[in-house]
């Protein structure tokens, strides 16, 4: 099991901020493609990966990070500064 939040406009189209997924995808990416394959919401949310931004246990990472030993996946759209 992992936890897997969302932030911002993902949080909006999904419909949570976050919730338990038990999972055996190796990577971030298998796990954005599991999600998409659930509902449309989720394939709505994910439907443009260049605009989400990923972190897995709070550390930035790319979608082809692995995920063995994570606690939690956070997707959140990219920030600015200002």
């Amino acid at each position: 099991m992992i936890d897997v939040l969302y932030f911002a406009w993902v949080r909006e189209r999904i419909g949570v901020p976050k919730e338990r997924v038990e999972t055996e995808a190796p990577t971030v990416a298998a796990l954005v493609e599991e999600l998409r394959a659930r509902e449309e919401r989720y394939a709505m949310a994910f439907a443009d990966l260049s605009a989400i931004r990923v972190a897995i246990d709070q550390e930035l990472a790319e979608f082809d990070a692995p995920l063995a030993g994570a606690r939690e996946v956070a997707f959140f759209p990219p920030m600015t500064g200002g």
